[in-house]
């Protein structure tokens, strides 16, 4: 089963807007299964941005022979 992520919004019709490019992937007329995450309050909201900030904050200059090889680059 192949999988996207994409963020979107309830628009005012209860509906959800899938961007062009995920509806290019998509199989026309196949069933899709669909998986919604939301936060259940605004703490986690916050603890989501704190949880990000605190990855960002532990990125060392040490990290980057990492992406050097996901990348395919040279040193």
């Amino acid at each position: 089963m192949k999988a996207v992520e994409f963020r979107s919004q309830l628009n005012p019709d209860q509906t959800l807007t899938v961007p062009a490019s995920v509806l290019d992937a998509m199989p026309i007329g196949q069933t899709v299964r669909v998986l919604i995450l939301f936060p259940e309050s605004e703490t986690d909201r916050e603890w989501e941005q704190q949880s990000a900030e605190e990855f960002g904050r532990g990125y060392a200059d040490a990290d980057a022979i990492s992406d050097e090889l996901s990348t395919g680059g040279d040193r």
